[in-house]
């Protein structure tokens, strides 16, 4: 097996990986049962379970967290969006400012600097609106709701670097994260921002930093977890919370999906003074996340990114008829053997499945690239990033990368399985969401379903009702079509 070329492109990957992060990350509890991870350089070899994740073979249920994380791992850019922004305020007679350039924010000199050094050149379109606010000089807080690569992490950290008086040594932001990892990373926009301001201090807030009884902490600047924030804050006193000036809950909607952590969360809120400027993040606005940002953030400022509707206008749908596995893959490869493809992504309903496919399309010749759930997130992203600069040409995968990963070269998206929910139902978002990763940047894009059975294509028709969209079968007379598209 070790001179098979697909275990020596797996070796590549798992190699890969390392370099995404010296982070070893090993598991341990925490005190109300949820898990936070520490640092630890002997366990490289650890694999943990991303919390919610199933051993069985089923289909990949990613929880928030991770991949939340994934995304921040491998997003080195802003998202180019077109999308409006919707601001409520508490006071609507007041005038409403917003910026197009950083200068224009009267920033200290070193952070402006920062700034530039980090490659923005103008701010995005959350930063345009919701920094005005969170810079004012009279204090307003703010619930903001945007998706991941919005800039919105370096926004509230540009706030927390402009509201600390360097001169005072002890803690005046909090910035309150749902895991150590998602900590780790809004730390080190911390540095980078602060890069040029070395007079403001940051530290860790997260179980396994041990600090001497008694100790007062002199870093302005606080990020860690809930229960560890919390702790620092009553039981051993490290920071007194009456000296906050800007308190910042991130990832709100992955904060109330781990038990214990809400209540933490509030529990901090309440020992900060009410001049206290409170910022709240979160991704999605369901009601749970409502009224958890309602009790943590009084009289906010609202601001709402409008999510960009996913079209289906630009992609061009075919299906292809089988009877069974195999078959599905022999017409995969009539596929490859028809037209020229420059990137796919190739979705399967479960784990054994993908890995099966990934290995027969190895041994055909193909550079295949494997993910799913049983990686870890650095894994992941070392093998997102290998697919990005085309090492491989095709990536299997379960739902673990149906949202959120643009790239640009994916031409051809393949259902080997259509998916469906735990009943057996069309799941048509995740069916928007994976034919979604082709088509993009305005490109034209091409997505073929396979399908085996009655039942599934019983699934298909529905998928098409849904979408009002028609999924013609593909036959020889398309070929000159789709290698246009494709290639």
């Amino acid at each position: 097996m070790a001179t098979d070329s697909w275990a020596q492109a797996v070796d590549e990957q798992e190699a890969a990986a390392e370099s995404i992060s010296n982070l070893q990350i090993k598991e341990k509890p925490e005190e109300n049962g949820t898990a936070v991870y520490a640092t630890d350089p002997s366990s490289a070899a650890a694999k943990p379970e991303a919390k919610g994740e199933k051993s069985t073979d089923d289909d990949d249920k990613e929880d928030k967290a991770a991949q939340s994380l994934l995304n921040k791992l491998i997003r080195s850019n802003l998202v180019n969006t077109n999308n409006q922004v919707e601001v409520l305020q508490k006071d609507p007679n007041s005038p409403l400012y917003s910026v197009k350039s950083f200068e224009e924010l009267r920033l200290k000199p070193q952070l402006l600097q920062g700034v530039y050094a980090m490659g923005f050149n103008r701010p995005s379109k959350i930063q345009e609106t919701a920094l005005p606010m969170m810079l004012a000089e009279s204090s307003q807080n703010l619930i903001a709701q945007s998706q991941s690569g919005t800039g919105k992490t370096a926004a509230f950290v540009l706030a927390m670097l402009s509201h600390v008086d360097p001169n005072n040594k002890y803690p005046q932001c909090l910035c309150v994260s749902p895991t150590y990892e998602l900590a780790l990373q809004t730390g080190k926009v911390i540095e980078q921002m602060g890069k040029y301001y070395p007079e403001v201090k940051l530290v860790y807030a997260i179980r396994g930093n041990k600090l001497p009884r008694g100790m007062k902490l002199q870093e302005q600047i606080v990020i860690g977890t809930p229960g560890t924030m919390l702790d620092w804050c009553s039981k051993f006193k490290f920071i007194d919370p009456k000296k906050i000036r800007v308190f910042v809950l991130d990832e709100a909607d992955v904060m109330i999906a781990t038990q214990g952590h809400q209540d933490q969360s509030i529990r901090i809120q309440r020992m900060l003074p009410k001049s206290c400027q409170m910022l709240l993040f979160s991704a999605t606005f369901e009601e749970s996340v409502w009224n958890f940002a309602q009790r943590i953030v009084p009289d906010p400022n609202i601001i709402k990114l409008k999510r960009e509707e996913e079209t289906l206008d630009t992609i061009k749908q075919y299906y292809v008829l089988c009877n069974c596995k195999e078959e599905k893959f022999q017409a995969l490869c009539n596929i490859y053997g028809a037209i020229t493809i420059a990137q796919a992504m190739i979705f399967c309903h479960t784990r054994k499945t993908a890995g099966w496919l990934a290995g027969e399309l190895s041994r055909e010749g193909h550079q295949v690239a494997l993910l799913s759930g049983e990686m870890q997130v650095e894994q992941r992203a070392a093998v997102i990033e290998r697919f990005r600069d085309g090492k491989e040409k095709v990536l299997v995968t379960t739902n673990v990368c149906a949202r959120g990963i643009d790239v640009e070269q994916v031409s051809v998206v393949i259902n080997f399985d259509l998916p469906v929910d735990k009943d057996g139902n069309p799941d048509n978002e995740t069916y928007l969401h994976r034919i979604g990763r082709t088509g993009r940047f305005g490109k034209r894009g091409l997505a073929i379903n396979m399908v085996d059975s009655k039942m599934s294509m019983n699934i298909l028709n529905r998928i098409q009702e849904h979408f009002s969209k028609k999924i013609e079968k593909l036959d020889t007379d398309d070929l000159d079509e789709i290698e246009k598209i494709a290639s």
